[in-house]
């Protein structure tokens, strides 16, 4: 899928996304997921294939009433290979809806009146550049701006002229604890809301230090990609950012939002670079969300599916079952 725009962070360069798409089908009814490959993760599309393909066997055997369920018998066959398990997870939740004729979210007697917003995200570019950015996508209530640049303060700086809107700002791990202590004040001045993922993933004696002294929330990202990382979060992050592909779909991503809830954290789920089937899933978790960020499909020139709509930060739900997906391309 091409992007709309070259897509910057400081993990790397993004212009065609590539994503698989699984289909799961019985009855005569198909539900889809979406596994989202990250090379900084070292998946591919090729390598989230031959997961599944290694798996067949198993998934087609198993008929199954519960997709939780279903996940749990799932999980040995996916060792260490959480992003193809997130695509099975999640079009094992769309088929089970469409099956019983309702909206995952409703099945798990969540509501959707009172869905956060949805950010729009910047990626890292000339100032010029992001600005325009901005501007083509005006009227989003936030902007998640990535950062991780020699020149961070001076873009959120120049951003701010253009717009009133709520910012967010992203790390990506760049930053050094002093940095983020540092910048957390200066971007309070600025109309910050958070800060996400400041420092390199394993410094979590740096982020007792930042949890402690930042201006702002700070929220965990890549500190917190699994059910076993989010415990070492308390206390060193004031929420987490679960992202279905890393934690493994829907089923886990449910369990930790609620860990999360327990101990005091702020909930916020994420997206990569990915379909209106990705984006369809994490709207099924809206109800339970202090933030969300679900602007994937929005980043796009051209989708595969509908389904979950964000129109300037809102998600609007369509008129269809389970997580709401219908295939427009072969």
């Amino acid at each position: 899928m091409p992007l709309r725009h070259v897509f910057r962070i400081a993990h790397g360069v993004t212009e065609v996304q590539r994503s698989v798409i699984v289909e799961l089908r019985e009855g005569g009814v198909s539900g889809y997921g979406e596994s989202a490959p990250l090379a900084y993760y070292n998946v591919t599309a090729d390598s989230i294939r031959q997961d599944l393909e290694a798996a067949r066997g198993p998934i087609e055997a198993a008929a199954f009433e519960d997709p939780a369920e279903f996940w749990q018998r799932m999980r040995p066959h996916f060792e260490g290979k959480m992003f193809a398990l997130c695509g099975l997870d999640e079009a094992a939740h769309d088929l089970w809806g469409k099956r019983l004729g309702k909206p995952v979210y409703r099945l798990w007697g969540l509501g959707a009146d009172r869905a956060p917003l949805s950010n729009y995200t910047i990626g890292i570019d000339t100032v010029e550049k992001m600005v325009a950015k901005m501007k083509e996508f005006d009227g989003w209530p936030i902007y998640k701006i990535k950062l991780g640049t020699d020149d961070d303060l001076r873009i959120v700086r120049e951003l701010r002229r253009h717009t009133g809107a709520i910012f967010r700002v992203d790390a990506n791990c760049a930053w050094t604890a002093d940095q983020a202590v540092a910048n957390s004040r200066e971007l309070k001045t600025m109309g910050v809301e958070f800060i996400e993922q400041p420092l390199p993933r394993d410094d979590w004696t740096g982020m007792e230090r930042v949890c402690r002294e930042s201006a702002l929330p700070v929220i965990a990202d890549e500190s917190c990609i699994t059910e076993d990382d989010l415990p070492r979060c308390a206390g060193r992050f004031h929420g987490i950012n679960v992202k279905l592909v890393k934690a493994g779909g829907l089923t886990p991503a449910r369990r930790m939002l609620l860990d999360a809830r327990r101990r005091g954290l702020k909930t916020m789920v994420g997206c990569m670079t990915e379909s209106t089937v990705g984006i369809s899933a994490i709207a099924q978790l809206l109800g339970m969300l202090d933030y969300v960020d679900m602007d994937g499909a929005a980043l796009l020139a051209s989708d595969v599916a509908t389904g979950v709509r964000v129109e300037k930060g809102r998600a609007i739900f369509p008129a269809e079952n389970g997580c709401g997906v219908r295939l427009t391309v072969p």
